[in-house]
């Protein structure tokens, strides 16, 4: 059976983000020093780091030192991330206006569907807005309603790793660490974007954030 410390070190380099809404009890055994030790010295024998975001609340593998391998996967990676940008914020927008709040999705934050469901299907603006954000190569809708649209979005950021939904018999989901590494993506991006992908992929590890 494997241990916990185990189970830990194979969902990071699975590619997971872990958090207090995602794996409790794993990131309760991050935030131990000793533990955290532990995993670190296993991930280097890997040319990996334990890296975090949100100032310590988010967890994930990033790559230790970079050759020429690395560096195509990460070019790759930060494309597919860039390319998921734009369909991610108009996401990120439309929820928090049809919300009718100025605060930001964040970690923890609940989103109750059929609440958010019914106020796009009575505003015109809004139903046109999730049409647009639902049929981005990212979710992949082909449905013409909204309860469609609404749905497969809310399953790809399920699948992503954005959102968890708790209670399979209800339509109440979790943001999830992932979002606040989201917005350090967006924030980085912002502030190197003179800078070509792969510098972009490589100033990302240099720095000791992100990818």
């Amino acid at each position: 059976m494997i241990s916990e410390q185990g189970r830990i070190l194979e969902s990071l380099l699975s590619g997971a983000f872990i958090c207090q809404v995602s794996d409790e009890d794993a990131w309760r055994f991050l935030k131990t020093s000793g533990n955290s030790d532990k995993i670190e010295t296993q991930l280097n024998m890997l040319n990996r780091t334990l890296a975090s975001a949100a100032e310590g609340e988010v967890y994930y593998a990033a790559y230790q030192t970079l050759g020429d391998n690395e560096r195509k996967v990460l070019t790759g990676q930060f494309q597919d991330i860039s390319s998921h940008l734009v369909p991610l914020v108009e996401w990120l927008l439309l929820v928090q206006q049809a919300s009718g709040t100025d605060v930001p999705i964040t970690q923890g934050t609940a989103i109750r569907l059929a609440e958010i469901q019914l106020t796009i299907e009575d505003t015109p603006a809004f139903a046109e807005q999730l049409a647009k954000i639902s049929h981005y190569k990212l979710f992949g809708s082909t449905s013409v309603s909204v309860d469609g649209q609404i749905k497969q979005v809310f399953k790809r950021l399920t699948d992503l790793g954005y959102m968890l939904r708790p209670n399979q018999d209800k339509q109440i989901f979790i943001a999830t660490g992932k979002v606040e590494y989201l917005y350090e993506v967006i924030k980085f991006i912002d502030e190197t974007e003179s800078l070509s992908l792969s510098e972009q992929a490589e100033s990302a590890v240099q720095q000791g954030s992100l990818i």
